[in-house]
């Protein structure tokens, strides 16, 4: 026991990062247990969101969500989704389904949700990278940077000259 004791006193730093790690660890595996939103594979969100009225929630910051986003998803940044739950509140007993890049921020997200209110919260797993890489499901465009020159048709072939400047 004295060289436990010797050793943490020696190593306080090490010692600290151990306590902080399991700390942190623990605390991971309480809230994964006791958890009250679900997490669901994009094509089972497919399936929700054709069998029922299921909102879609894209927490990702407006410049990602132009680039890509779920047809009828509605852009609520994780950052303000505090002040814009008032928005969505009549969804409160209806399925809602929360998307970001990855699936990070869509924990943090259901942890809001789920505090709020919202009784049938879900996750979904890998976010838009799976949305988009993993399972190649369709997504919609937004851009404010739309080419104006040519009609597509023209912009893929390169058949047709001088569709107008830019």
């Amino acid at each position: 026991m004295d060289r436990y004791l010797e050793f943490i006193l020696n190593h306080y730093i090490l010692s600290l990062a151990l306590a902080v790690v399991t700390y942190l660890l623990i605390q991971e595996l309480f809230d994964t247990a006791f958890k009250k939103f679900g997490s669901v594979s994009p094509l089972l969100a497919v399936a929700k969101m054709n069998d029922s009225d299921t909102l879609v929630i894209d927490v990702r910051e407006p410049h990602e969500f132009i680039l890509s986003h779920i047809e009828q998803s509605i852009n609520m940044p994780l950052g303000k989704l505090p002040e814009e739950l008032s928005k969505i509140a009549g969804h409160k007993n209806k399925p809602v389904l929360i998307s970001c890049q990855t699936g990070t921020r869509s924990a943090s997200a259901g942890k809001v949700l789920t505090k709020a209110g919202f009784e049938q919260v879900f996750v979904i797993t890998g976010g838009m990278q799976a949305w988009e890489n993993d399972y190649k499901l369709p997504v919609k465009i937004t851009s404010k940077n739309k080419i104006k020159s040519k009609p597509i048709s023209q912009r893929i072939d390169g058949s047709s000259e001088g569709g107008g400047g830019a």
